[in-house]
């Protein structure tokens, strides 16, 4: 006998012994990054594992606990296997046909781009071991997610396959590991699998863009009614203002409407099933897509909150102004005004108050939004803070903004060029999204919209079962 293949015998005694617990072997082929997190969470989880490497005594470190042998004999001693290879090396897998034959392999291997093979990887798998289930699996997480476990990474597991009982097996694994399957279907969309990890920020896509069209559409808006016609009809050159004061007018501008959109889906969804009658229909796909990029459009606007503070806090120690706050003093001085306008004093004092209560519940859902403090969250806590918060930061930003205006609304010359300051048009959407609210609190109204949600549908009269004649 070889050097080689005694050690591997003597590795596997203590698994037959009939003292010992039994415990259920899953097997690896490959010892990277990927392969030795899977194997250390599953031997956390009370799994016994085994490597399958092309050198079982020089492969690297691997989990303790673990044992690695050649391919052949780690792919004998389990029912499951676990790829984790590249497909450069798929062909090896050809040569262990006998030992495979009727394993479960699971392919948990991704490409660098899309479309740069003809098929999936999985199939190209299950064309070299037809007499082998394949399962694609564990593709979307990283090594990283599997060594924190998934309180502190993602909690899902796509798969897909073609065998029910091989996708079966493989459930139970995932489950027991902690996570939440969710089968794909056959293993003709293990493309799609493949092709989710290389997208970049696909959830993020429509909130960034919403994002991006909005201070496209008010930079140029304020710059036109800002600089430009003060330049054109006053004759004065204030371009330096682009820099900060535009950047500080559109930021907030964009981040309320962005907030208020948080909140719209929901409450038009509301009304949906008011006029319908039930909870039981699905919503229309776009409401749908909506309701789920709410957490993103939510974390955008935050961040454009929060460069408006930071713009706000360089006001100061801003040339201009200094130059404008020396200018004034001289000019009161001169005409001397010495007596303090209490109205304006209220005024500067609640907007300044309600734009530091709006931005510290602004900054508490933002915290409540991350998985590792959600997670610590009951769903009643959760949604105290999203949804009655979350409104509450909504009338205070909207409030702020309506101290911002005070009465200028009635001042012909702040409609420059026949135009509305950016303020106006950005309390819109969250004036709108309050009123309807408001509605929906109503007793009559929240009343019926609560047994809905608990239930009830309503019955019209064309659906309910005529007497017999």
């Amino acid at each position: 006998m070889s050097r080689e293949v005694k050690p591997e015998n003597v590795s596997l005694c203590p698994l037959g012994m009939a003292a010992a617990p039994k415990q259920e072997l899953l097997c690896i082929f490959g010892t990277g990054d990927m392969g030795r997190s899977l194997g250390q969470r599953l031997l956390q989880s009370g799994y016994g594992v085994v490597y399958g490497s092309r050198r079982p005594h020089s492969c690297g470190p691997v989990p303790q606990g673990a044992q690695v042998m050649s391919h052949a004999a780690a792919a004998q001693s389990a029912s499951l296997v676990f790829i984790c290879i590249h497909r450069e090396h798929y062909s090896l897998l050809e040569t262990l046909e006998p030992q495979l034959r009727g394993k479960v392999l699971v392919d948990v291997s991704n490409n660098v781009e899309k479309n740069l093979y003809p098929e999936a990887n999985a199939a190209y798998l299950q064309s070299l071991t037809p007499a082998s289930p394949v399962v694609k699996a564990f593709n979307t997480l990283s090594a990283w997610a599997l060594q924190n476990g998934p309180a502190d990474a993602s909690r899902q597991v796509y798969l897909c396959g073609n065998s029910s009982e091989a996708k079966q097996a493989v459930t139970e694994v995932a489950t027991k590991l902690g996570f939440t399957v969710l089968d794909r279907g056959s293993l003709s969309v293990a493309r799609e699998l493949e092709d989710f990890p290389l997208q970049l920020f696909p959830e993020w896509r429509l909130p960034l863009l919403l994002a991006t069209g909005l201070i496209a559409f008010f930079y140029p808006y304020l710059l036109i009614r800002d600089v430009v016609y003060a330049y054109v009809v006053d004759g004065k050159d204030i371009s330096f203002r682009i820099m900060v004061s535009l950047a500080n007018k559109v930021c907030p501008i964009v981040s309320l409407i962005m907030l208020a959109l948080c909140y719209l889906p929901g409450v038009i969804a509301a009304f949906i099933q008011l006029y319908r009658g039930t909870k039981y229909r699905r919503f229309p796909d776009w409401l749908d897509r909506w309701m789920l990029c709410r957490k993103q459009l939510g974390l955008v606007a935050l961040a454009l909150a929060f460069l408006h503070v930071l713009y706000t806090l360089i006001i100061p120690i801003r040339y201009f102004v200094r130059y404008k706050i020396a200018a004034n003093i001289i000019k009161e001085i001169g005409q001397n005004q010495t007596e303090m306008d209490n109205t304006i004093a209220w005024r500067s004092d609640s907007y300044l108050s309600m734009g530091i209560l709006g931005f510290g519940l602004y900054v508490l859902l933002g915290i409540t939004s991350l998985p590792s403090v959600s997670n610590a969250l009951s769903w009643r806590e959760f949604s105290f803070i999203q949804s009655k918060l979350g409104y509450l930061t909504l009338f205070f930003c909207t409030f702020h903004t309506y101290l911002y205006g005070w009465d200028r609304f009635l001042r012909p010359s702040i409609y420059k060029w026949f135009t509305p300051p950016g303020y106006m048009l950005c309390l819109v959407v969250p004036t709108l999204v309050l009123v309807l609210k408001l509605l929906i609190l109503l007793p009559c109204v929240d009343r019926s919209l609560t047994r809905i949600r608990q239930g009830w549908e309503r019955v019209e009269l064309d659906d309910e079962e005529k007497p017999l004649t």
